[in-house]
């Protein structure tokens, strides 16, 4: 969960930050060779990671480069987040299935469509947005989402989690840009408002009419599916003679 930091003139570079660079397994074929150029170095660079030497109007690059880093924090965990969603889209079970599966879709194309606008903002104060699968890894602070097939209610008792950390480090970024970059925080406050509405829609398959959770005091995903089924009430069986 992210925590509330106040931008620095000097943003520490993400963990991932030569993830794909050194080391990484090439889907090529082993045995090709890259034809050579005359007068030219094998090793001459044709990528970066570093920020770019501008940013946008009224920020100077170090500001560019704090809010950059920002919001690639952020966009890691709505990357995370849209896969999670499709996962759990894919592995619900149960009489609920066909009002969660179809429930989950339109938040997923919501999600992925957050993630595009984020990456391309990093783009634009100067950064290198990266969201493919080692950089997601190396950056977030988080394990994998633990539930795999299971049932659809119970998946939504872990899912409210995931949105409440997700949420929570987006207010977070709201509250540390406030002063640095509005049209950042703006891009920001509309992703949340978004993601709440569908935290709501989750809640509502897990809430009472009194108001109550049946997650109540769950702190972990396998435990929020465990605290569902266990205030379920016992289905009724078919009367025999």
């Amino acid at each position: 969960m992210a925590t509330k930091t106040e931008p620095t003139k000097r943003a520490t570079q993400p963990k991932g930050d030569s993830v794909g660079r050194s080391g990484s397994t090439s889907r090529r074929d082993p045995t090709a060779t890259t034809p050579v150029v005359p007068g030219r170095s094998e090793t001459r660079r044709v990528t970066s990671d570093r920020q770019a030497s501008f940013t946008v109007p009224t920020l100077d690059t170090d500001d560019g480069t704090a809010v950059a880093n920002f919001l690639q924090d952020r966009l890691v965990s709505m990357a995370d987040l849209a896969s999670v969603l499709k996962h759990i889209h894919w592995n619900v079970v149960g009489p609920h299935f066909v009002s969660i599966h179809q429930m989950l879709e339109p938040q997923y194309e919501g999600v992925q469509e957050m993630v595009d606008e984020l990456a391309e903002r990093v783009a634009t104060l100067g950064g290198v947005p990266r969201a493919l699968p080692g950089a997601i890894v190396a950056q977030r602070s988080w394990d994998d989402y633990e539930l795999g097939r299971a049932d659809a209610i119970a998946h939504l008792g872990a899912l409210d989690l995931v949105y409440t950390g997700v949420i929570t480090g987006h207010r977070a970024v709201i509250a540390a840009i406030d002063d640095v970059d509005p049209i950042s925080q703006d891009l920001l406050i509309g992703h949340t408002r978004a993601l709440e509405k569908y935290q709501w829609f989750v809640r509502s398959h897990l809430a009472d009419w009194a108001g109550g959770m049946s997650t109540a005091g769950a702190v972990t995903e396998m435990g929020a599916a465990r605290a569902v089924l266990d205030k379920r009430p016992p289905a009724v069986g078919r009367r025999t003679s």
